[in-house]
């Protein structure tokens, strides 16, 4: 491997810092992410349904309206 120094080594060191403090900001969010379902666990939300939801929430429409005819489709084939 060529010899790194100089600028190319600052900038490595640049781009390793941004990583590591996006990853410390991706586990705060996980952690604050997990308090609020723990919340609304605790004033009886079911927490499966709840994902479901916000997982439903991030896809288009048409999108959420395929994979709803899809599991439909799914259940009447195996009588559920």
């Amino acid at each position: 491997m060529a010899e790194i120094g100089g600028e190319s080594a600052d900038r490595l060191r640049s781009f390793v810092d941004r990583i590591e403090r996006l990853e410390d900001e991706k586990a705060a969010l996980a952690a604050d992410t997990r308090e609020v379902y723990s919340e609304a666990k605790g004033v009886g939300f079911d927490i499966r349904a709840l994902r479901q939801i916000v997982r439903l929430r991030k896809m288009d429409q048409a999108e959420r309206r395929e994979q709803e005819e899809l599991l439909d489709l799914y259940k009447r084939v195996l009588g559920l």
